[in-house]
């Protein structure tokens, strides 16, 4: 596999006719999966290591962006989102490698401006359900 380029790095919404829209403007985006550990230690536990309960965790994705905000078509779809409290259908692509996609909260929106630069946002989501993944 070649080395690939950030900006290929894709976060896309559903757009709610069957397809989906990039999220416009993002500059960086990461994609973070994470799961609980149970912890199963006991008295008897060899040499006092600890020991963990296989496939017991709750597992979850991350997904955080910053970039220009756009005012466009991904920018209220996102937008809503966040003051209906509503969950999505999110595709995160990785370039050469594969796709994710399933039903993600957006968690944060922030929107920010110096006074001689452009408007910016951060974007954060958590997956809300099982996700799938797609190799490429």
């Amino acid at each position: 596999m070649a080395i690939q380029k950030g900006r290929d790095l894709i976060v896309k919404v559903a757009d709610g006719a069957g397809g989906f829209t990039t999220v416009a403007g993002l500059r960086t985006r990461k994609l973070a999966f994470d799961s609980e550990l149970v912890d199963v230690t006991h008295s008897e536990s060899a040499g006092r290591w600890r020991e963990l309960l296989a496939g017991a965790g709750v597992r979850k994705a991350s997904v955080a962006g910053a970039g220009v905000f756009r005012d466009g078509a991904s920018d209220a779809l996102v937008r809503g989102l966040v003051f209906d409290g509503g969950i999505a259908d999110f595709q995160i692509v990785i370039p050469d490698f594969g796709r994710v996609e399933g039903p993600f909260q957006v968690t944060g929106l922030d929107y920010k401006g110096e006074h001689a630069g452009e408007v910016t946002y951060d974007l954060a989501l958590e997956s809300a359900g099982a996700l799938s993944f797609t190799a490429i």
